[in-house]
């Protein structure tokens, strides 16, 4: 009975890892990451890291949104925001817990998405774009109007540590692994979602919504779903950061609801891929680690004033090169071997059959 299931695990995980270089790949990717800390990095780098984490789930969930439903958001750190407020606010005036906390900021979030996007969704093209982008404007200029709650531009902390028993380094290192965690859940969730019927609808609604409309789609409906899932784990990465030691465990209208927020993820998805979940992903560590870590004061220690000039130009080197986006050529590049090996092996039975005949 063992040797049966072991046999049946082993035949699953050859057909859906091995077979598939771009998914062996990943998988190797995250056991990197995943023993990395046994090389004891500086904490400086597990920030950068923990960072690129966050912004890889968020941007990932941006990707679903706009790569598969075709709904062009330029206001995504809305959700982002509030998650980070909301759990502070849960926090900083109730006491909660952060496993109370960060659930009910995220299902917060999800029911903001509802009445934010039934109005929004309606809109196409620019009109959404600049719609969604006024909407963590509005939400930031309460935020610092509200100065006797939210305490202003100061922001909300030091709130609540995920790891507050345990040592300064420890703690870096607990939040490293909660965060790769908190993005391999996500990013195989929405994953899942892509490339489910529900994703197929996504995608029908991206290439034609007329026709989707004529086939009897409810097109709202399936534009609503996308809005509120990609809302769900915005509002997560926005919860994770209220409490994390990458920000001092504060959530601070700049950091959290600023333009830049929202732009962030669409400079992720343009040098990754769009419409792939991957590409964000990769786009969020490339980014991250170049302009935080690279630029940074532990290896070139660039002034932060030019880290954007001095990331931004290889961006536009690599869509000039690569328009589709880097992840997208690399698993690209990586099937033309799949089919070249298989090509091969079956060149081989072919001859062996013919040798035994």
């Amino acid at each position: 009975m063992v040797k049966i299931l072991l046999r049946s695990i082993y035949t699953k995980f050859a057909t859906n890892i091995l077979d598939r270089p771009g998914r062996l790949l990943a998988l190797l990717i995250f056991l990197l990451l995943l023993i990395l800390p046994i090389t004891k990095p500086t904490h400086f780098f597990l920030m950068v890291m923990v960072n690129a984490f966050t912004m890889a789930t968020f941007a990932a969930s941006w990707d679903l949104l706009v790569g598969r439903c075709g709904q062009i958001s330029l206001g995504h750190g809305l959700f982002f925001g509030i998650g980070a407020y909301i759990t502070a606010l849960l926090c900083h005036y109730q006491g909660l817990p952060i496993y109370v906390t960060i659930p009910i900021a995220v299902l917060i979030g999800a029911l903001i998405a509802v009445p934010v996007g039934l109005p929004a969704l309606r809109l196409k093209g620019p009109y959404l774009s600049l719609t969604s982008m006024a909407l963590p404007l509005i939400v930031l200029g309460l935020v610092l109007t509200a100065r006797d709650i939210t305490y202003g531009e100061e922001g909300i902390g030091p709130n609540a540590r995920f790891f507050p028993t345990l040592g300064w380094y420890q703690q870096w290192v607990g939040e490293y692994f909660l965060a790769l965690i908190i993005l391999l859940i996500s990013a195989s969730i929405i994953y899942k979602i892509a490339n489910s019927r529900t994703g197929i609808v996504f995608v029908s609604i991206l290439d034609d919504e007329l026709a989707s409309k004529a086939c009897g789609i409810n097109v709202t409906k399936y534009k609503l779903m996308a809005f509120v899932i990609s809302a769900v784990f915005a509002s997560l990465a926005g919860a994770y950061v209220a409490h994390s030691l990458t920000t001092g465990t504060r959530a601070s209208p700049t950091g959290t609801l600023g333009l830049t927020v929202s732009f962030l993820p669409v400079i992720f998805t343009a040098l990754g891929g769009i419409g792939t979940i991957y590409g964000p992903i990769a786009g969020a560590f490339i980014v991250t680690i170049l302009d935080q870590y690279i630029l940074g004061r532990e290896v070139m220690n660039i002034p932060i004033a030019w880290h954007p000039i001095t990331y931004i130009i290889p961006v536009i080197l690599v869509l000039i090169l690569w328009p589709r986006g880097i992840a997208r050529y690399a698993t690209d590049e990586l099937e033309d071997l799949q089919e070249e090996r298989l090509l091969e092996e079956r060149g081989r039975w072919i001859w062996r059959r013919k040798r035994v005949k």
